[in-house]
């Protein structure tokens, strides 16, 4: 996806800063992107904003049971 280094990534604070493999998210007005950190130039996968809270949602959920 061409100019995602000009947006503003960010991952996890429990990724920790060791270097891990993580995903990075960014916001943009239309869609919620994220990238592996092992490969920050490789695919980038868009989700709706509904679709991204509906999955952060059940992550959040899941971690708790």
């Amino acid at each position: 996806m061409d100019g995602t280094s000009a947006l503003s990534w960010r991952k996890s604070s429990r990724s920790g800063n060791n270097g891990g493999d993580c995903v990075e998210v960014a916001d943009t007005a239309r869609v919620i992107l994220v990238r592996d950190t092992k490969d920050r130039d490789g695919a980038v996968i868009a989700f709706s904003a509904g679709s991204w809270q509906k999955f952060a949602a059940t992550i959040k959920n899941d971690s708790v049971a």
